[in-house]
């Protein structure tokens, strides 16, 4: 078999290009392409687009002169010796049918020792008393378990094979994801780089400013010290000559010499002024709205680059008829008048709810839910399974493929198989839904102080929708991602 083998896939390295036959006469061109010598012949004979040029090789299209080729003798003694070789293994397995032991032809095969017998063989004390059948009844049963085998194989292929496909999909998705993720930090970073540059040039004309005014009020001190320095100076000497003098010319006129040394205190003491001082000191509040912009961003962005935002909008084939929506889809508002809507399987006809227009089957997403309930309504947000009940009552837990929270004037509650009340800080009035498929986390985070609500851990299998719910007058909501 080994042998036979070989042959088959020597041969198939000396077939013609052309007739995709056994060489014949092999003659080589230009190119060193071979190919038998009565096809090149007759290919030579078919007439080319442009007479003028040159034929080109069948095989890789590369020119050569019709003359030029020439008898590969040695290729042709190879394919000789590949036929010989062919002639022999025929012979061999024919010889293969015979036994080896009897030189009668094999017909029968025993099943005790899983040996094939001939007429002799199978007359030998040994295989009597063994179970003996013809080749082809033998063969039946084992090609039965042979096709079992290879539909299993198939099978589990064919779901290695989807296996495959499917992670190739997700693979294409992540590096989607990754190439988005990688655009954001290059937008965001700019953003941040730009709002660093504003406040580092707000700060740096802050500090050149109380540059200048300390340097001002310096110079504004000097020239009044100098002033006084002169002044005091004037009545020492004055003083000096007054003390010098005879009594009867100390005497005169001493009262308004003394009151001119009773106004001698300087009239400033302080070269910089308190007003500027408390402005030095208030600089590094300055660079307080630096940080708290820093630590949002931060928060924000780390965020925003673990999930996807999902820019989303309502699919007004699934809201109740007591639901309005804007016409841009990003809003909703309840109304007990009822809105002249076309039946469809797919509308919501009891429960007062509204569907996104497009689910996901894979990734993170996240959202953010404005929510007014101004006249004491509530409202339901989540995501909810695609074949989610329409019709009838709705069941509004995870057993029945909802995940959900349900806000009311003055509490949240979490849809769980049993509803919960939840102790919150703050009741929010922006919820951040988020949703993870693979791990299947649906998450709820109040959107303005960062504290969680709720998270649901399911098991997703089919594609999931957001879901919007509303009731009370004046109730809505609105989107943003």
């Amino acid at each position: 078999m080994a042998l036979a083998a070989s042959v088959t896939s020597l041969a198939d390295e000396v077939n013609c290009p052309i007739c995709q036959g056994t060489l014949r006469e092999p003659v080589t061109i230009d190119c060193g392409h071979n190919f038998c010598h009565c096809c090149l012949t007759r290919y030579l004979e078919i007439p080319g687009p442009d007479p003028e040029e040159p034929p080109s090789c069948p095989l890789c299209k590369a020119p050569f002169r019709p003359g030029s080729f020439r008898p590969n003798w040695q290729l042709a003694s190879v394919v000789e010796n590949i036929k010989r070789l062919e002639l022999a293994s025929r012979l061999g397995s024919e010889e293969e049918d015979v036994c080896q032991e009897h030189g009668e032809k094999i017909y029968f095969f025993c099943e005790d020792d899983e040996m094939q017998l001939c007429v002799v063989c199978r007359e030998a004390p040994e295989h009597r008393a063994h179970t003996v059948r013809f080749l082809e009844d033998a063969a039946g049963p084992y090609r039965e378990q042979i096709q079992k085998c290879l539909e299993c194989l198939r099978r589990e292929r064919e779901e290695i094979q989807g296996i495959q496909s499917r992670e190739n999909q997700r693979t294409q998705v992540l590096l989607t994801q990754v190439a988005t993720k990688k655009q954001k930090v290059i937008s965001e970073f700019a953003h941040l780089s730009q709002f660093l540059e504003e406040q580092r040039n707000i700060l740096l004309a802050q500090l050149e400013s109380l540059d200048r005014d300390i340097l001002k009020q310096q110079d504004e001190f000097d020239v009044l010290v100098t002033r006084e320095i002169c002044r005091f100076s004037t009545l020492i000497a004055e003083l000096e000559e007054k003390n010098e003098r005879p009594a009867r010319e100390l005497l005169t006129h001493i009262r308004s010499t003394l009151i001119k040394c009773e106004t001698r205190r300087c009239r400033k003491t302080e070269a910089i002024s308190p007003e500027l001082g408390q402005r030095i000191r208030d600089v590094s509040q300055q660079a307080l709205p630096l940080q708290r912009e820093m630590k949002i961003f931060l928060e924000k962005f780390c965020f925003e680059l673990d999930y996807e935002p999902a820019h989303i909008s309502l699919d007004p084939q699934t809201s109740h008829p007591k639901l309005l929506l804007s016409e841009d889809h990003q809003q909703a508002r309840f109304s007990y008048k009822w809105q002249n809507s076309p039946g469809n399987p797919q509308r919501f006809d009891q429960a007062t709810c509204v569907l996104a227009h497009d689910g996901f089957t894979g990734g993170r997403h996240t959202w953010v839910v404005s929510v007014d309930l101004a006249h004491g309504g509530s409202c339901t947000l989540g995501v909810v399974s695609k074949d989610i009940r329409r019709k009838g009552e709705l069941r509004l837990r995870p057993e029945e493929g909802v995940w959900a929270v349900r806000l009311t004037w003055g509490f949240i509650s979490a849809l769980s198989s049993f509803p919960t009340r939840l102790a919150l800080e703050e009741q929010p009035r922006q919820v951040r839904v988020s949703i993870d498929y693979e791990v299947g986390w649906v998450i709820f985070v109040n959107a303005v102080t960062r504290e969680p609500i709720y998270t649901f851990t399911a098991s997703f299998t089919q594609k999931v929708y957001p879901f919007f719910g509303l009731w009370g007058r004046g109730s809505s909501f609105s989107l943003s991602s």
